[in-house]
């Protein structure tokens, strides 16, 4: 454990098992993202005090078109639900029902500066991606990021890899204001149970499992039976190894990881024999992953398609993490204002 690590957690006046993370409601929910991330969010709920953030507000940067914002981040928060998470265990809340948040953002952007917020590698992607959208919140959302996390004083933040450098910048910003008003806020730190992420490939035997990239290459929970069968026997294969114990390529592994995600030990075992001994049957085993597939997402899928139907759910749902988090977001600016010397009456 690093020293900086060290510090926050030895430092009576400040929290060190709180957890924060944000889910951006621009697509639906995938494979890769449960096996990725919400199965970790799932066991977490019932060891930290957890808030799971609705990011409605960071979508803007990419999205400004909000007609379908309502109807994302509804199913967004269904199908979190449908996947295991607990609005009584966590605080399931969305970005834009936090108003403090907009404070918070403010203060920390006087303690960013524009040439690091140039250097970040998402910024840079997403202006070559959209150059007629750069703007100051693409700019800036590293800082916002900050303000999210912060704001419930977490030390505790899942993230993958792509994150790392947002969330190094995270720590850059509050030493900056501990250092210039006093220690209000832990420093985050990565956090996925010192275990390596799973990262769900896609079946087009390249890269992994996102919502922007190939449809016909994810696994959404969205997915209709029919539609999983489809894609899966899609998935890339060849006429299968000429030599036995051969190595497999990165495609076929692929597939075999995929079963490991689903099927049963014997089944998987059951394939592997047939690759080292040459007799594997690709479409036989693209038809079990995929009714193994099928048997898992379906019930997830109808689980969603359940609390989408109950709108006064979700609604109880959002009001209920507003409140919660809005309490903490309450008692967080409270110290920011009198350590900052804001507090003139």
């Amino acid at each position: 454990m690093s020293e900086q690590h060290k510090k926050v957690e030895k430092n009576p006046n400040l929290p060190s098992n709180i957890v924060m993370s944000g889910i951006r409601p621009t697509g639906m929910v995938h494979l890769g993202n449960y096996f990725g991330a919400i199965r970790n969010y799932v066991r977490m709920q019932d060891e930290f005090e957890c808030y799971f953030m609705i990011a409605d507000l960071h979508s803007l940067t990419t999205h400004p078109d909000t007609k379908t914002l309502k109807d994302n981040v509804r199913r967004v928060l269904a199908e979190n639900i449908a996947c295991g998470l607990d609005p009584e265990k966590a605080t399931f809340y969305c970005q834009s029902h936090i108003y403090e948040t907009g404070e918070l953002y403010l203060y920390l952007n006087m303690l960013a500066y524009k040439g690091e917020l140039e250097k970040t590698v998402t910024f840079k992607d997403k202006a070559r991606q959209h150059p007629e959208n750069v703007n100051a919140g693409l700019l800036t959302y590293p800082v916002l990021q900050t303000a999210d996390i912060i704001m419930h004083r977490a030390s505790h933040v899942p993230v993958g890899k792509d994150q790392e450098q947002h969330l190094e910048m995270a720590r850059n910003f509050v030493v900056r204001f501990n250092h210039r008003y006093g220690e209000i806020f832990p420093e985050p730190h990565a956090f996925n149970y010192n275990e390596q992420l799973i990262k769900v490939p896609g079946l087009d035997g390249s890269g992994k499992m996102s919502k922007s990239e190939n449809n016909m290459s994810t696994l959404y929970f969205a997915d209709d039976d029919d539609t999983i069968r489809k894609k899966v026997m899609k998935a890339k294969t060849d006429s299968g190894p000429t030599e036995k114990n051969a190595v497999m390529p990165d495609y076929i592994e692929n597939i075999f990881m995929l079963m490991k995600l689903v099927c049963s030990e014997d089944v998987i075992k059951k394939y592997e024999t047939d690759f080292n001994e040459c007799t594997i049957r690709y479409g036989d085993l693209k038809k079990q992953l995929a009714e193994d597939m099928i048997s898992f997402m379906a019930p997830i899928r109808q689980k969603t398609d359940d609390i989408l139907a109950n709108d006064a759910y979700l609604v109880e749902v959002m009001k209920k993490g507003a409140q919660k988090a809005n309490e903490s977001a309450a008692k967080t600016m409270k110290l920011v204002r009198e350590a900052m010397g804001l507090n003139y009456f």
